[in-house]
C-alpha cells in the first residue's frame, strides 16, 4: 500500500501560499499605479478625447 508523501503536500500548500499572497500583493500595487497615474486633476486620453469631440 502506498503512503502520502506528507512533507510534499506540506512545501505544495506553502507554495500555492506564496503564489496567491505575491499575485495579491501584485494585484493591490497594479491598483495604487492605476489610481495615482490618474490624478484628479489630469484628464485622461478617453476623457480629454471625448471632451474635444463635444
Amino acid at each position: 500500500m502506498a503512503r502520502d508523501n506528507y512533507s510534499y503536500k506540506k512545501y505544495a500548500r506553502e507554495l500555492a501560499k506564496k503564489k496567491k499572497k505575491e499575485e495579491k500583493l501584485q494585484r493591490k500595487l497594479d491598483k495604487k499605479n492605476a489610481k495615482s497615474a490618474e490624478e484628479p486633476g489630469q484628464v485622461s486620453g478617453e476623457d480629454a478625447a471625448a471632451k474635444a469631440g463635444l
